[in-house]
Order: C-alpha cells, then structure tokens, then sequence
C-alpha cells in the first residue's frame, strides 16, 4: 500500500476539500476493511459489514478498460456460454467528451467501464494536500486513471453539492438523506448512480449473487489467478479502494462500486468483487472511502 501526503477527511458536501472547511483532520481509517498481506504476498480478506437482505442471487476511444472489443460508434450483440444475447455499444459523456462502453444485461443497460470524469468544479485544497477534482487516479497515477477510471467519494458518487441535479444533494459523510431516486450523481446526462437493489437486479440476470463475481470480473488483471470469466461484458477491474486515512490499497485484489443506498449517517452501500471467491458482496462502507462508480441508464 502507499499512503499519500496527508490524511484526508470528506464530509457532506464536496467543497469539503477547500480551505474554507471546518472538517476536522486525520479521520481514522477503518480497520475492518483494510486490507493484509501474508508472508506469500497475498491479500487476505478483510472483515465486511454485509447486508443479510441480499438473498439473490477512458478515455477516447476508451479500450484500455476491460477485455472486450468494441466499436466506438456502433451497437453489436453475441452470445455468451449460456446462450444468453449480450447487446454492447458506446455513449459519449458530453461533459468532457469521453467515450465509455456499454453492455445490456438482462433489462439493463451499464457502463461496462469505470467513470473517469474528473469534477474540476470542485479542486481539493486541504491542509497541503492538492489535487485538480475531488476523485483520484490510483496511486495519484494519471495512467491508473485511463486502466482503471477514478476512484470517488460517496458524497462525489452523489453529486452532494447538486452541480447537474437535485436529487443527491446534501448526501455524505456524516448525514442521512432521502435521495429521490434515480440519483444521477456524478454519471453522464441520462445515467444514474444504482441503487443496492439495482445491483441485486444485476446479481440475478448472471445466474444469482453466489456466481456473480466471477460471472462480472474481467478475464485479466487479476492477481493470483484471480480472473473471471467475463460471460456478460461487465469487464470489472480490480481498482482497489483509497481509504479516508489516505491509503490506496487492493488494487489487483478487489472492485468496489458505490451504490446510492444509505447505511448511516457515515457508511453507505457497495458492491464488492473479490479475486478468490465467486460471489459478489453487498457491504456497508464508510462514505469519504474513494471507491469506483458505474452508472446505469435511465
């Protein structure tokens, strides 16, 4: 793991990171969900909050993410090993005119990319600590950005300070809100952040939750022989996480994916993908984590 500068700490609102802020420093990290390193190099899991209700179950041209080839301005559709048809095609984020691919899961359309939209509305200036967007390449490598896309907080997911609409504003980390869904957040025009149910949704259109992680993972870039099988073109990456003490960590081991669902005032829902298991997780999660975001579309 590597730790940068200084500690960070985010709260409702993404302005949080200017000067101007009273948020207080040095936030502790949450143990539970560090991840560890045995003897061998390899990543042991860390302890989750999981959800018992969960029963079921880029740039340009932007080819770097995933495993899958895809035309930039044209729609196809193949079948997978079960004979199911997977429909992929693109869309354009007209905010900076990036170019994500797209996969049609049962009844829904995903970006099957991370988001890589850097909000330069809002740069972070905290305590010595700079950066051009309130989200994070990897590492603070712009190269992990185009491999992976950026990681964000719960309150950046939500769009908390309602740049683009209303319905996640006032969102984040030390407050509960009523979001009216869909929340669009920090997605593209016509997109959304999911929801933990949507999710769950997800789970079932790939054979159910117990099958879904190696079903969504991509078939490299997993360590340890980690990759999935990749049946339905979601293509998840393992990004790992950036914790709120400023630790980026798990990248070759995990996905995260942040979801709309509040837990608490301070966690909310995301998916985990994880290289040795095949099950996808449902976990609570603290909300000034930076995590990865894929939209769904309206």
């Amino acid at each position: 793991m590597k730790k940068i500068f200084v500690a960070l700490s985010m709260v409702a609102f993404l302005a949080a990171c200017d000067d101007s802020s009273s948020a207080s420093a040095g936030q502790n990290d949450e143990p539970a969900v560090e991840s560890s390193f045995s003897s061998s190099g390899k990543v042991t899991e860390p302890a989750e909050v999981t959800s018992s209700s969960s029963s079921v179950d880029s740039v340009s041209s932007s080819s770097l993410q995933g495993d899958k080839n895809f035309s930039s301005s044209s729609v196809a559709s193949s079948s997978n090993s079960a004979g199911n048809v997977i429909t992929y095609g693109t869309m354009a984020d007209s905010r900076d005119g990036q170019i994500y691919k797209t996969v049609t899961i049962g009844t829904q359309t995903w970006m099957a990319e991370n988001l890589n939209y850097a909000y330069t509305d809002v740069p972070c200036n905290y305590i010595g600590y700079t950066s051009d967007s309130t989200s994070w390449c990897y590492d603070n490598d712009p190269a992990n950005c185009t491999k992976y896309g950026r990681l964000y907080t719960w309150a950046a997911a939500m769009d908390s300070v309602g740049t683009w609409s209303n319905n996640g504003k006032g969102c984040g980390y030390g407050s509960t809100c009523s979001p009216t869904l869909p929340v669009r957040g920090i997605c593209p025009e016509g997109w959304h952040l999911p929801t933990k149910s949507e999710f769950e949704t997800l789970f079932t259109a790939v054979g159910g939750q117990s099958i879904a992680s190696i079903m969504l993972r991509s078939t490299s870039s997993w360590k340890n022989h980690g990759n999935g099988t990749d049946d339905f073109g979601f293509s998840a990456l393992p990004t790992g996480y950036l914790s709120n003490g400023g630790y980026f960590s798990s990248s070759g081991y995990y996905a995260y994916f942040w979801s709309t669902t509040e837990d608490d005032d301070v966690k909310a829902y995301n998916v985990y993908l994880y290289y040795y298991n095949e099950s996808a997780f449902l976990s609570s999660r603290y909300k000034d984590f930076a995590l990865s975001v894929r939209c769904l579309r309206d």
